[in-house]
């Protein structure tokens, strides 16, 4: 048996298998994995900022930059004015429909690996890796009204 330490290591595999996986479906969406993420994180947090998506996702906020300025001009996601320099994000309609296929490819590749190996998406391990991820990450808050 592995000690913990190989656990990073396990999870990026994991992670590039996934992406090789289903590179294609995502490829028909013109999105790569940041950018897939960078979605669903506004979808899951409407009324965001860039600044907190990138903070949540722990992600350069150049990058993250790059990626929304992308997805704009695909339609995916609309900017809005806040506070200062900040921009305010929301999804589109076109965004919420990716979103939704989004989770649809992810749901069915780890349905098809928990039904290959016989774990399931309630087993321990998936709690404590959120929980680990939970005190990385920034708490994503709702934009306040004086923000925007």
């Amino acid at each position: 048996m592995k000690n913990i330490g190989y656990l990073a290591q396990d999870i990026s595999i994991l992670h590039r298998q996934y992406y090789r996986d289903t590179k294609e479906q995502f490829d028909a969406l013109e999105l790569n994995p940041t950018a897939a993420c960078i979605l669903l994180t506004v979808g899951d947090f409407p009324e965001t900022s860039q600044n907190q998506v990138a903070r949540y996702l722990v992600v350069d906020k150049g990058l993250a930059t790059r990626e929304i300025n992308k997805m704009e001009k695909l339609g995916y996601l609309a900017k809005n004015k806040g506070v200062g320099k900040a921009k305010i994000l929301s999804l589109t309609d076109e965004g919420d429909k990716v979103v939704d296929t989004i989770q649809k490819i992810r749901i069915k590749w780890w349905d098809d690996k928990f039904a290959t190996t016989g774990i399931s998406a309630t087993s321990p391990l998936v709690n404590a890796i959120e929980t680990v991820v939970d005190s990385i990450v920034d708490p994503v808050d709702a934009v306040t009204d004086e923000e925007k």
